[in-house]
């Protein structure tokens, strides 16, 4: 079956110098020669006057950009139509794009999709490509663009190139039986490869967390007694009013979240319910959802304005102790990291300086490779499939089985180009990206 042909802004919408219309499919030849009345030469620029193919009204100069199949962004013939960014024109000339017959609107990440489909990006690319187009601080975008240039799928295919001689010394034993001397040979040398290639694997998981950190941003939750100044500081840290500020207890019933860019590292900031004994419903949800915050934060800002005995629950997070409100002339308090006050501005150059470092400590240094829980699982699946073959007793007398473990592992490797995947993940995937992606 013939794909239909798909159109779309590719541009933001909005007041704008130039918009972007793009047109992919077995009828985007028609959309340009029905608009322009003729079709450009490949990849060249060319200036024509659009105009509506069912009455002749001009709509706007612009720029036709012509790609034939298969090179192409997606693999089929597509037309990007440059013209005047102001809502009505752009309007105008999609409308006039979509009548053309067999043209229908593309849905979300529909052009993605189609590269995907028609080989001209693997999955581990298009997750890159998502990472890149949502990318906030400098280090989400090496790290979203080195996936995107595909530096997991260069991983794996060197992985893979390193297995796959490894099994086949295992395989000749198998089928060569009778050369005892030969295939003990061999099967030594296969094990001594594998175990170098587990440590392999095994150093690259060890960069996971970072690579997620990057990408996601590193979760830190300011929390405390009630009226400690959490509020406060989350809107001081923002420089904007996020949080109600209020000497009542029990403000906060929910987690808020800031997002700020330390020195091009991602860091969340996270407000919390004040942490007290009550029995109102709500806000006792609100305090079971900070001590979770708390358990999953890379970092606590425990704040407390007086006694500091009470302490953040332990977590495999870092906790800093923060004493606030010392505009108050409020005494030094024993085992504090930072004094602060959000309102006069003291102290708090040195807290954003140490958030900056603890940021860039957690998400510094080469991009990684594995950025996202599917490659950490994917990696993980393939570190136990190689372990599962060292872990074989006697190599000797179970190649079959050490051949099937080391299988597994190069099942795993290709599914990080996700040719191997379910419907469901793949509809999920390309529905975050927009309409004109």
């Amino acid at each position: 079956m013939i794909p239909r042909t798909i159109a779309s802004v590719s541009t933001p919408p909005g007041l704008s110098g130039v918009a972007v219309i793009r047109v992919s499919g077995p009828e985007a030849g028609s959309v340009a020669t029905g608009l322009a009345g003729r079709l450009p030469p490949p990849r060249r620029a060319t200036l024509a006057t659009l105009a509506d193919p069912r009455s002749g009204e001009p709509l706007d100069r612009g720029l036709l950009l012509w790609f034939t199949a298969p090179h192409s962004f997606t693999g089929e013939d597509v037309l990007e139509l440059q013209v005047h960014g102001g809502r009505a024109v752009v309007a105008a000339v999609l409308d006039a794009a979509l009548a053309i017959a067999g043209v229908r609107p593309a849905e979300a990440g529909e052009f993605t999709r189609r590269a995907f489909e028609n080989g001209r990006l693997d999955l581990a690319e298009v997750e890159g490509l998502g990472d890149l187009l949502r990318a906030e601080t400098q280090a989400q975008r090496r790290q979203a663009y080195g996936l995107f240039a595909g530096r997991l799928t260069s991983e794996a295919d060197r992985l893979q190139a390193k297995l796959l001689p490894i099994l086949a010394q295992v395989e000749a034993t198998i089928d060569f039986p009778d050369e005892g001397d030969v295939t003990g040979a061999a099967l030594d040398t296969a094990r001594r490869e594998l175990i170098a290639l587990r440590e392999e694997v095994t150093a690259l998981l060890a960069s996971a967390d970072r690579g997620e950190r990057v990408r996601d941003g590193v979760t830190v939750a300011i929390a405390g007694p009630p009226n400690a100044g959490k509020s406060t500081l989350l809107n001081a840290l923002a420089r904007r009013d996020v949080a109600i500020v209020s000497p009542q207890a029990g403000t906060t019933r929910d987690s808020l979240e800031v997002h700020l860019d330390l020195a091009g590292a991602a860091v969340v900031l996270v407000d919390t319910a004040g942490l007290r004994e009550t029995a109102d419903p709500v806000e006792a949800e609100g305090i079971r959802r900070t001590r979770q915050r708390i358990a999953g934060a890379d970092l606590t800002l425990w704040l407390t304005a007086g006694d500091p005995v009470d302490r953040a629950p332990t977590g495999p997070g870092a906790v800093w102790l923060v004493q606030t409100q010392i505009d108050r002339e409020t005494p030094a308090l024993p085992s504090v990291v930072h004094r602060i006050s959000a309102v006069t501005g003291e102290g708090m150059a040195g807290l954003v300086a140490a958030l900056t470092s603890f940021a860039a400590d957690r998400t510094g240094g080469e991009p990684a490779i594995i950025v996202r829980q599917r490659h950490r699982l994917i990696v993980e699946e393939l570190s136990e499939a190689l372990g599962g073959a060292l872990a074989v007793g006697d190599w000797d007398a179970e190649p079959e089985l050490v051949a099937e473990r080391l299988r597994q592992g190069l099942a795993a490797l290709g599914r990080a180009r996700g040719r191997v995947g379910t419907e469901a993940m793949l509809d999920r995937l390309f529905s975050a990206f927009c309409i004109g992606k």
